[in-house]
């Protein structure tokens, strides 16, 4: 191989990837087989296994046990907007953050009380071991699962108050920023930060994924005078959804 020259098992790849969004191979039709790509493409078992992997690993195709390799239907990506933290019109954080005005969203939550290890207490401007709310949440759009979400909260702060509990009460399910004005806490500022990243297997799991598929992740934390009330991970998958931000310029 000279150099710059990419390696066979990515030409394999790379060619079997054109055919696949030009439509040569559409949604569905099986992959050739490894013993085909050998022939058609003269390399050895080895390529065209790893050619294979690589297609797997971009979510192009998909295997079926017993049955082979297939391609798998591309989705459209949907928007999901986020537009700060400011309430409108008492809508969920939910419903806020799709862009769709005919999106129908559910979700389902849990909570319980946990220790915040030391990543969650560093975020917090807590010490590890202290305790907070965790709610772990799964979205769904049509019944199916959009977003999982796991939220922090230090208990120091809401402890014994009636927002203890962010799906229950009077203001279960109104966002942080309602819940913690009931308690006299004022949010003046969130941040967020994006990355990507492989899912976990019970991420993927839950999103209806398969194993190698991308991510999103939003890292969101609410703070007030500048201490943080709330912190997040917001997990989205990313073949299925864009995320969109809407800012006010000040």
């Amino acid at each position: 191989m000279t150099f710059g020259e990419q390696p066979a098992y990515l030409r394999v790849a790379g060619d079997l990837r054109r055919k696949i969004v030009d439509g040569s191979l559409p949604p569905h039709t099986r992959l050739p087989s490894q013993a085909r790509i050998r022939e058609e493409y003269g390399v050895s078992d080895t390529v065209a296994l790893e050619a294979r992997k690589v297609l797997m690993a971009e979510g192009l195709v998909e295997g079926r046990s017993g049955s082979g390799t297939y391609v798998r239907e591309r989705p459209v990506p949907r928007r999901i907007a986020r537009s700060g933290f400011r309430p409108v019109g008492g809508a969920t954080p939910f419903r806020q953050e799709q862009a769709e005005s005919d999106m129908r969203g559910t979700w389902e939550s849990s909570s319980e009380q946990a220790e915040a290890d030391a990543a969650v207490a560093a975020r917090l401007g807590i010490e590890p071991g202290e305790r907070v709310m965790r709610t772990r949440y799964v979205f769904r759009e049509s019944g199916r699962a959009m977003m999982l979400s796991t939220s922090w909260e230090p208990l120091a702060l809401t402890g014994r108050t009636p927002v203890m509990l962010p799906e229950e009460g009077p203001l279960g399910g109104m966002g942080v920023v309602e819940r913690m004005r009931a308690i006299d806490v004022i949010v003046d500022n969130v941040a967020e930060e994006v990355g990507a990243r492989p899912g976990l297997a019970d991420e993927l799991l839950a999103l209806g994924g398969v194993p190698g598929h991308v991510v999103i992740v939003v890292q969101r934390t609410y703070y007030a005078s500048g201490r943080a009330v709330e912190t997040a991970d917001v997990v989205i998958p990313a073949d299925r959804y864009r995320v969109a931000y809407h800012l006010p310029v000040r």
